[in-house]
């Protein structure tokens, strides 16, 4: 992450990719303006979309604390052909069921990885907001859907239903940059992303608190394991709703928080000042950074390569 820091740089002002056309018909929710980062937390965009991660990533870490012992719980023997609940197990079976529950929580994080791709990638299509609608609405009736495939003992679509909510929780992190940027203009994007990530520390306490909170309440009612979920996924789905309403009513930035022209040329030329030597000309940067690109994906995707190769060989338990 700092080799990677140590490579970014300040292109020259009103600098394009070669062969870039902007949009004929931009969105209603993308500005021209800029807003300073202390403006934005004024305004009710930000708050609202605060109240949109913190939601979205709150379910998100919900559903991961509790999917490995979800799995195991509600299956039990059925996992490697035993039709016995998880207690009556034995230590060999026990065993045999939580590799396989760790094989599903390693498939969990490639979906991970998958969706913080696919999903962003799609919203520069389709929008933000539109992309976050997809979110909620496909989040909520995925998470009320989950106890019913538990029930009716449906292994392959309850890992499934799983997989595809975690695409949306990593899609959900890939996204906010973005909708940011749309919302408030790019010059303080990365100081309005920082402030925005305390939605994500609150939703790290929320997420696992409301599951463990309600799965022992469950339990000390007399529920058996295998249904103390129930509950839980219900109660997800209801933040997910309140997410969507948190999205619905985003409207694009008043032009009285933009920042005027003479504001945003001191800004940049401030960012500017602090950029350590000259801006390399176009034509004499080519060569070198072609080698440079290489490189640096070799360094990332190696490793990638290898991660992912360890976790889908590990995933081959579910399929076994």
């Amino acid at each position: 992450m700092l080799l990677g820091a140590f490579g970014y740089r300040l292109p020259p002002p009103g600098w394009q990719p070669a062969g870039y056309a902007p949009p004929q018909n931009a969105q209603p929710l993308v500005t021209s303006g800029h807003v300073h980062v202390n403006e934005a937390v004024r305004t009710p965009q930000f708050w609202l979309l605060w109240g949109v991660l913190c939601l979205n990533v709150s379910a998100g870490i919900g559903v991961i604390g509790m999917a490995s012992p979800m799995l195991q719980e509600v299956f039990g023997g059925r996992l490697i052909g035993v039709p016995t609940e998880l207690p009556g197990l034995g230590e060999s079976e026990r065993g045999q069921v939580a590799t396989i529950a760790a094989a599903f929580a390693g498939l969990l994080s490639l979906f991970n990885i998958a969706g913080r791709i696919f999903w962003a990638s799609l919203s520069d299509r389709i929008g933000r907001k539109a992309t976050y609608m997809a979110f909620f609405l496909l989040g909520i009736a995925l998470y009320v859907s989950a106890p019913l495939a538990g029930e009716a003992g449906r292994v392959a679509l309850f890992v499934t239903i799983f997989c595809v909510i975690l695409t949306m929780y990593g899609g959900g992190f890939a996204t906010i940059p973005a909708y940011l940027a749309d919302l408030f203009g790019t010059q303080h994007v990365g100081a309005i992303h920082g402030r925005l990530l305390t939605a994500w520390s609150v939703a790290g306490i929320v997420g696992p608190v409301v599951v463990n909170y309600i799965r022992e309440n469950q339990l000390a009612r007399g529920l058996p394991p295998d249904e103390a979920y129930d509950v839980t996924m219900y109660v997800l789905a209801g933040m997910l709703l309140a997410g969507l309403l948190c999205n619905m009513l985003i409207r694009p930035v008043a032009g009285r928080h933009h920042m005027t022209a003479a504001q945003l040329a001191a800004e940049r030329a401030r960012a500017r000042d602090h950029v350590a030597g000259p801006d390399p000309t176009p034509t004499a940067a080519e060569p070198r950074s072609r080698r440079s690109l290489v490189a640096a994906w070799t360094m990332i995707a190696l490793p990638l390569a290898w991660g992912v190769w360890v976790t889908l060989s590990k995933s081959l338990a579910l399929f076994r």
